[in-house]
């Protein structure tokens, strides 16, 4: 009877299919629309976790915090390798360090000029952030003391500058001072419109010499802790070394912040959360319109077949099986508009990454499989909730009565 009376539903749906598709259209564009969303958000917290894990869950960083709104003296923080050497030295977990000196920069080789990021980093940089040279070498610790100009780019640097196929031993311009590339970084990729093979990397010292000590002391300072090591011992370690060199008292807040890779991804991933939570409510009037206007065409259902239900009713349908045959109507009306909601989503999302590729790069769309079922299971609570009173409607009706209506 079950899947007789969905037969039923699917030859009234057909029989109006212009109406059908009106009345389920709120469905439609609400499903489509959670889709949409949840494809982007989980193609970006994959993405994210993906580029986190590349790095290590051994992996921990030191921010300035300059604790804005927090009522303490609007001065820039200072963080500087003093302090990082003094972290290191100390926790017995810590195993690498390197301070992180960024500016931008311009490029030259020639006439051709390129725009990038600089880092100043020591020669432990590979080790710390898990990226490797691919061709030529990383400096070592005798460049940097010697303060030679040496730097390792990234491909797309390369690319850019046009340096050929073996960029080594070429010479280019940073800032209008020379430099000698000695490696090539492994390609990384772009991640959400940064092209992480735009980089050039120097030695510290070098960068210090250039830039200016007064430059070097606003640092970002990454560390790499040894395996097996607890986090959270370290994190405390860490805070009470650089809270005891900056003299700050117990009733003081810290002027700088210390991430942990889970902690980055944590973070990022309550955002994207969150993103996704209050677009779900701003679709979810959508449905609510939706099902109204399943409830809506469904009376008119009723009253449209009020013949039909005093026949069914005369030859033995009780009042259940007319309940349950309006009832079923309802949820696969609500259904439909779910499946094609979900398809057309799917396809929304993958049309807005190809449109947005040429301004952001965003990563491949995911649905995942919890998302799908939660859409059609809302759709299916949906077709109840605005079925069940025309279904209560027609179930009521009196045979009688019924075949009199014309």
């Amino acid at each position: 009877m079950f899947f007789e009376n969905v037969k039923i539903a699917l030859r009234a749906i057909s029989a109006n299919k212009m109406r059908s598709i009106l009345t389920v259209l709120g469905v439609m564009i609400g499903v489509a629309a959670v889709i949409a969303v949840v494809s982007l958000v989980q193609g970006m917290q994959y993405k994210l976790s993906e580029d986190l894990q590349s790095v290590g869950s051994n992996y921990i960083e030191v921010f300035p915090d300059s604790g804005e709104g927090r009522g303490l003296p609007q001065k820039l923080p200072e963080l500087t390798v003093d302090d990082g050497e003094a972290v290191r030295k100390v926790t017995p977990a810590i195993k690498e360090f390197t301070p992180l000196f960024m500016s931008n920069v311009q490029t030259k080789r020639g006439e051709t000029h390129h725009a990038v990021q600089l880092l100043g980093v020591s020669a432990a940089y590979q080790d710390v952030f898990n990226n490797w040279v691919e061709r030529g070498r990383f400096f070592s610790a005798v460049d940097a003391e010697s303060k030679k100009r040496v730097c390792v780019i990234g491909q797309t640097v390369a690319e850019k500058l046009e340096l050929g196929a073996d960029p080594v031993g070429k010479a280019i311009q940073v800032d209008g001072n020379g430099f000698t590339v000695v490696g090539v970084m492994e390609k990384k990729g772009g991640s959400f419109g940064q092209d992480r093979d735009d980089v050039i990397l120097i030695p510290f010292a070098t960068a210090s010499s250039i830039w200016g000590p007064e430059n070097m002391k606003r640092l970002i300072l990454a560390f790499q802790m040894r395996s097996g090591s607890d986090l959270d011992l370290v994190e405390e370690q860490t805070k009470d070394i650089l809270r005891t060199r900056h003299h700050l008292k117990k009733d003081q807040k810290s002027d700088f912040r210390v991430l942990a890779q889970e902690e980055i991804l944590k973070l990022i991933s309550k955002a994207l959360t969150t993103t996704t939570l209050v677009m779900g409510a701003v679709v979810g009037i959508a449905l609510l319109v939706g099902g109204i206007g399943i409830m809506n065409i469904m009376l008119v259902s009723v009253t449209e077949r009020t013949r039909e239900i005093g026949i069914r009713k005369a030859i033995g349908a009780r009042r259940g099986d007319v309940l349950l045959q309006f009832l079923i109507e309802a949820v696969v009306l609500s259904g439909l508009g779910g499946g094609i909601g979900v398809a057309g989503g799917y396809l929304l999302a993958t049309t807005a990454r190809l449109f947005l590729k040429r301004f952001l790069e965003l990563p491949p769309v995911h649905t995942p499989f919890w998302a799908i079922a939660i859409a059609f299971s809302f759709c299916a609570v949906l077709g109840v909730i605005f079925g069940i009173y025309p279904a209560a409607k027609a179930s009521k009706l009196d045979p009688i009565e019924a075949l009199r209506y014309e």
